[in-house]
């Protein structure tokens, strides 16, 4: 079983997804023993945003026509794809920026969506061809968003990869939430032993 470890906090050492990340990575090598596991960091290596170079992706790599700039961004979407398709498990960390995911990790989904690899459209509309993974997000929020409609309403992370994920046609996907983490020492402390209790449960 092969394990991709993503993380895309930009916070480093202070970040609370990455120590999720790093929790949940170990409970599921305890849990599934022989779990190899590949770790990208997205603050360290990330991708460039979509542009008319880096959506050479949707042309064949062997098209002469493809400048070197496009063949280098090919080979970097390939690398990206071939990872995301050779794995098992997913785990993500997925801070709230601005109410959504950070851009670097926005950079990655763009990367790895291709028509033909991860989806394709069929006459009654597309269908996921990356079924069968599991995706286990680990969420850093400094606000509360689960717990009403206008929360749920607002944030843009939760409910964005809940989507991106199912269009790839994978179904297990998994939230492990740390709300309240600017709302004081105690609201933080119980967001962060909250957090442990579900990474806990996933090994259940």
């Amino acid at each position: 079983m092969k394990l991709l470890h993503i993380d895309s906090s930009i916070l480093g050492s202070n970040s609370v997804t990455r120590t999720l990340t790093a929790q949940i990575t170990a409970q599921w090598q305890a849990s599934h023993p022989g779990t190899t596991v590949e770790q990208l960091d997205l603050a360290v290596a990330t991708p460039s945003h979509l542009s008319a170079e880096s959506l050479g992706f949707r042309l064949p790599a062997a098209d002469d026509s493809l400048t070197p700039v496009q063949r280098a961004e090919n080979a970097i979407s390939e690398q990206l794809v071939q990872q995301f398709l050779a794995s098992d498990v997913i785990v993500i960390g997925a801070p709230l920026y601005n109410f959504t995911i950070p851009t670097q990790l926005k950079a990655w989904i763009d990367r790895i969506c291709q028509v033909g690899r991860t989806f394709k459209y069929t006459e009654k509309g597309p269908v996921g061809l990356a079924g069968g993974k599991t995706v286990i997000v680990a969420l850093g929020r400094g606000g509360v968003y689960s717990a009403s409609e206008g929360g749920r309403a607002m944030e843009h992370q939760e409910s964005y990869l809940s989507v991106v994920f199912g269009f790839l046609g994978i179904t297990d996907v998994r939230f492990v939430r740390a709300e309240g983490l600017a709302m004081g020492p105690d609201a933080k402390a119980a967001a962060l032993a909250s957090a442990e209790r579900e990474i806990e449960a996933l090994a259940a």
